[in-house]
Order: structure tokens, then sequence, then C-alpha cells
């Protein structure tokens, strides 16, 4: 029989593990019961895109994986390095180290070989329209074409042109072909550019295209002014980055992907880039293009990218797989491509394997709302936008084409709703001044009669005084609360503001000021401070619509006040000021002064501006923010009698201070989350071998 106090100890144990399992399933339960019904399909990775604020966010499940190709017929892959697919849906792919390059149907059956023991290092394809195969080989250093049939008709091999290089070294990796039979060439280790071959004269080089552009650093700016031309010789060179791979759409514009900060590019016939997308990967090695002008992308680590054709991100998923070789995982993933029935096709080179993944429902109407929008067909792109925006409201993409369509059918109203949500300022500011100039039209009479009305009332009010007094008893009243000494000090703020020089004069010798008065100040100003940041204008607003973060922002602007006065004043007294803790404290709170009176009249604007006319809240907020500075610069030159340089050097010691106390409290923090968690480790540790024991 076991003692009493290990038969209870069990018992509590598991009444723990039925209390933790139990709050698991029903969270789990009600994470299923809240969760859109695609999200639940059963892949191993998550999806995600972007919202209007740049933040990258989980959506319904985009694709599900569908099948895997491992060998074409009896042909197993050995490094295959790319695929390509045709408008009849046959796959060619790249099989590297079986030199030859399989053709196959969707489900993987056997069709046809090309190169069989001709091809030495195919690691490049491309299959134009009338089925001309294009082999980039590189150890053979050339491009071989071979007609339908799995002849070779024609080799081309390194240019003989002096703007080529003569040092410059020919090997093929990737290719595109346009309409007119030009080839654009990805060459290993040429850093000029794309290597453009017309196929005439048995292949003339054209030039190169599409070079990628260097970045100097302030490192570079510097070397270049201290070093010699010899020391300069002996550091790397500052080359462009090599493209890793491309493709090419209908209308002959050549897609990008360079593995760096350069990412994705979409080049017209001049080579200029036309889109900047959302967000790229550093480690892209291949591109496509869909059905719909959509972009492909993967990258080395197994995330596919998909982009609407301005390089605004749909979709993310995929990833790397661990090593439990799971479908709808990658180990290497190298080639992408995608059919007509928006299938999409990855190759990994590890695994040796191709693996197909499905659209969902939600991408179904995500594809077919794009193609009939950017169609121009606003009107029946509605009703799948209602569908996507039904299953998910804040997939942006839906909404900001929602509002696209509603402007275009001249819905303002629901316009502005729609582009508020996806956080587009500039749809909205569109749609806005569409209502504001309906509104002006239809209340324009009304509006000058309710003016006019105003500048009658206020002449009789006046007249009427001035004859008759009879607004006597209430100035007088108005006058004897203004000479109470708390209400004398607060409207003190305004002369401050005015007269600065004298201000702080009197602050410092005649108490115009007190901490009572300035704490309300202080109060005020957090109060407009917090209207400012929830109650601005959408269009320069900054902090997403519903999020709130009250005490956050009060307990910010208590610490700064806090620490800037702190510092102020230990500067100031090591350097012979004669302010004390209240004089700047008050100072600092009265020179608030203009964001006290102005803010509120730059709020009202901002909700009332589009964003062609943002520049005159930036021009008063300039003005605004710049007198606050000269106030404050002011009260601590005059409150502690300092020059002009003494003032100077006093602010930025303060500053600086500041700073270093910030860092102090910073590296403590840290090192008391490091003492708390060694500490819970070790009781962790501690608990267990207890466990263990009994």
């Amino acid at each position: 029989m076991k003692p009493l106090k290990s038969r209870n100890h069990n018992k509590f144990n598991k009444f723990i593990r039925f209390g933790v399992v139990s709050a698991v399933l029903i969270n789990v339960i009600c994470c299923a019961l809240m969760m859109p019904a695609a999200v639940l399909a059963d892949t191993p990775y998550k999806t995600y895109t972007l919202d209007g604020y740049g933040r990258i966010v989980e959506t319904q499940t985009a694709y599900t994986p569908l099948s895997s190709i491992t060998k074409v017929g009896e042909y197993s892959f050995k490094q295959a390095s790319d695929i390509k697919i045709t408008d009849d849906d046959e796959i060619y792919i790249a099989d590297t180290g079986g030199k030859r390059i399989l053709v196959a149907d969707t489900e993987g059956n056997f069709l046809r070989v090309y190169g069989e023991e001709v091809l030495k290092e195919p690691v490049g394809i491309f299959v134009t329209r009338d089925k001309y195969l294009y082999v980039a080989d590189k150890s053979a250093q050339k491009i071989i074409v071979f007609n339908p049939e799995g002849e070779i008709v024609k080799e081309y091999t390194k240019p003989n042109h002096p703007l080529y290089g003569a040092g410059v070294d020919f090997k093929p990796r990737k290719l595109v072909v346009d309409a007119k039979g030009i080839m654009y060439i990805i060459s290993e280790g040429n850093t000029n550019g794309i290597i453009q071959i017309s196929p005439t004269e048995g292949g003339t080089f054209l030039g190169y295209f599409g070079t990628n552009w260097t970045s100097v650093t302030l490192l570079d700016i510097f070397r270049r002014a201290i070093l010699t031309e010899e020391q300069l010789a002996k550091l790397p060179k500052n080359l462009p980055k090599t493209p890793y791979n491309l493709a090419i759409d209908e209308k002959g514009l050549i897609y990008t992907v360079t593995q760096g900060s350069t990412g994705l590019r979409k080049l017209n016939i001049a080579g200029i880039n036309m889109i900047e997308p959302d967000i790229t990967d550093s480690l892209p090695t291949a591109v496509a293009t869909g059905n719909y002008e959509n972009i492909y992308v993967v990258s080395e680590q197994g995330y596919i990218y998909e982009y609407n054709k301005n390089g605004n991100l749909l979709f993310v998923f995929g990833g790397k797989d661990s090593g439990r070789l799971r479908i709808g995982l990658f180990q290497k993933a190298v080639a992408i491509a995608v059919d007509k029935s928006d299938n999409i096709y990855v190759l990994d080179q590890e695994k040796n394997e191709i693996q197909v993944f499905k659209t969902t429902e939600f991408t179904d109407l995500v594809h077919e709302a794009l193609y009939l929008y950017q169609s121009g067909r606003y009107t029946e792109s509605k009703e799948p936008l209602t569908k996507i925006i039904e299953m998910n409201s804040l997939f942006d993409y839906a909404n900001q084409a929602m509002g696209q369509a509603y402007l275009q059918e001249e819905n303002y109203e629901m316009a502005m709703q729609y582009f508020r949500r996806a956080k587009d300022t500039v749809g909205y500011s569109d749609a806005f001044w569409e209502v504001r100039n309906i509104w002006l039209q239809e209340n324009l009479i009304t509006l000058l009669a309710v003016i006019l009305a105003f500048v009658i009332v206020w002449k009789v009010l006046k007249y009427l005084q001035r004859r008759r007094k009879v607004f006597n008893p209430v100035v007088v009243t108005v006058q004897n609360i203004a000479k109470k000494p708390l209400v004398s000090r607060l409207n003190y703020v305004w002369y401050f503001m005015r007269h600065p020089v004298d201000g702080c004069y009197a602050i410092r010798m005649e108490g115009k000021a007190s901490y009572l008065s300035s704490n309300i100040l202080l109060v005020l100003f957090i109060l407009i401070y917090l209207i400012n940041k929830y109650a601005a204008g959408f269009i320069i607003k900054t902090i997403p619509d519903g999020r709130y973060e009250i005490f956050s922002d009060i307990g910010q602007i208590l610490l700064v006040l806090l620490l800037l006065t702190s510092c102020s004043y230990l500067v100031c007294s090591i350097n012979d000021g004669e302010a004390t803790f209240k004089r700047l404290y008050t100072a600092y709170i009265y020179s608030l002064g203009p964001y006290l009176m102005f803010k509120i009249p730059i709020v009202l604007l901002s909700n009332v501006i589009t964003y062609n006319e943002i520049f005159l809240v930036q021009f008063a907020n300039f003005i605004l923010y710049s007198w606050i500075g000269v106030l404050l610069f002011i009260s601590v030159k005059e409150v502690n009698d300092y020059t002009v340089p003494e003032t100077i050097k006093v602010i930025l010691l303060s500053i600086f201070f500041a700073l270093i106390v910030v860092l102090l409290i910073f590296i403590i923090y840290v090192l008391a989350v490091q003492l708390y968690d060694f500490v819970d480790s070790i009781i962790g540790e501690v608990v267990y071998r207890l466990d263990k024991v009994q």
C-alpha cells in the first residue's frame, strides 16, 4: 500500500492533468468554431497575406497539396533543376543529373525524352508555343534548341562580340525566349546583366538587359575618400548581383528574381522595373507567371509567394521541411510553374520530386474577382468580392477592390467604407473628395447663410454691449473668475506663448505657475494628445482603427516628461544653473501651450481634407512643433540665466544623459528577465526531480 502523501500527490497530479487537457480541448473546439472552414484544411503550413498596414497576417488556406511526382514513367529524377508547363499541360523537366529533358503529363505519365547522350548539364529550359525546346547546358557552355521531334536544330555558344567581354565566361543557367525568338539568358558569374541574343545570323549579341543596381554605403564613400587607387584595387569590387532566375509573360515582360536585397523585378522592353513588391524573400530561386498576370515566386526555404500584376502580395505559404518528408514542405525548392487550372508545381531538388498544389474555394474566388476587376468589369467583380469578404472580412485586398468597384459606380459613401477597411488612404481620399464636393454643392447656400447669420448675430451682440451694456453682469463675473489665483495661472499659458522671455522671468521670480496649474495643463495635454492620436483624420492617422493603448500612452508621456525634467535638472545643477526642479517642470509644461491651443483645430482640419491637401496639416504641425521647440529652448535659457551656447550644451547633455538612463533601464530589464528564466528553470528542474523521486 502506498503512503497517504504519495496517493494524495498522485491525485493532485491527475487533477492537474485533467484540468490542462480539458482546457486545451475547450480551446481547440472554440478556435475550430471561430475559424473559417477554409483555414481548417489539412495542410502542414499556414497561409499569410499583408494587411493595409503592411503587417503579415494569417488568412484562409490558399492552396492545398494535391499530389507529388517523383518519376516520369520509369525515369527517376536525378537532381532536377528546372520545370516548364506548356499550354496543353505538358510538363518539361530538366533532369540535370540524368543529363536529359523529361516530358510528362500532369499525372506524371511519360510522354517523351530529349537530349539523352547529348546534354551534359541541362540546368535551364524554355518551351515555345510551337513546342521548340531551348536548353541551357552549363557544362557544354551553349544553348541547344530541339524541335518537337527531338532533333537538334540550333546551338548558340559564347557571343563573339567586343561588348560581351573577352574575359567573361558563357555558362548559361536559365533562359526565356520572346515571341520574336530573342533569347534572354542568365549566365553564371556574369554580373553585367541578362544576355540578349537574337536568332539572326546564327546568334547575334544584342547587349545586356535588366542589370541589377549596386548599393553604395557610407563605408564605400568613406573608403573612396581616404584610400588610394592601389588600396581600392585590393578591396572586393562592389559588383551588381547576377539574377538568379527569370520568366516571361504573354506581353513579353521579363520577370527576374535575385537573391539578396533586389528580390523580384518586372522589366519592360527598356529594362525598367515596373513594380515594387510589398514584400520579397531574400533567397528566391524561381519565378513564374499565372493566368491573371499574377506572379509566383518560390524561395530556397520553400516559401511560395503569389502577387498580383502590380506586386501586391496575395498569399504566402509553404516552408522548410525539417526532415519528416511532409508533402507541402520543401528541402530545396528550385523551380516553379503554373498550369491553366491555376495548379502550382514546385520542384524540390533535394527530395527529387515535384509537388502539386490545388487552389481552394477562397483562392478561386480571389482569382475570379481579380480577373473581372482587372478587365474593367467592376460590377461583376462585386459578387465574388462579397463572398471573399464574407469568408474573411479582414482580407484587405478584397476590401480595396470592392472600394474601387463602388468608386467606379460613383457610390462614394460605400467606397469610403471599404477603403477604410482596407486601410487604403489614397482610395479613401478620392472617394471623400467626391463626397465633400457633392455636399458642398448641395449645402453651399445654407452654409453661407449660417456664416452670414453668425456674423450678424455677433455684430448685434457687440452693439448691444457697447450701447446698452447688457452683458456687463456676465463680463464682471468672468473677470472675477479670471482673478482667482488658479484660473489666473492657467490663463498665463496664453501670455507665456507670446512672451516666453518675460513669462520665464515671471515663473522664476514671481511664481506665476504652480504644481497644481501645471498638472492641470498636463492633464489637458494628455487628453488632447489622445484625441489627436485616435480621432485624427483617416488619411493621416497612424494607428489602426479600433486599437486603443490609452494607459500605455499616458504612461509614456509621464515617463518621458519625468525623465527629461529630471535629467535637465541634474545637468543644470552641475552647470551652475539657477533653475529648481519646480521651475523647470512648470516651464516645460507651459511651453506646450501652442499644442494646447491649436492642436484640436488641426485635428478637425485633418478630418475634412483630402490627400492633395494634406500639406496644410503637415505645415500646421511644423509651425506648431517648431513653436514648442523655441519655447523649450527659451525656457531652459531664461530659467537658468544661461547664454545661448550654454543652453545648447545643457540641452545636448540632458538628451545624452536621458539616453544613458534609458539604456541602463533596458539592460536591467534584460538581466531581470534572464534571472527570472534562470530561477524558473531551476525551480522546474527541482520539481521534476522531486516528482521522479516520489
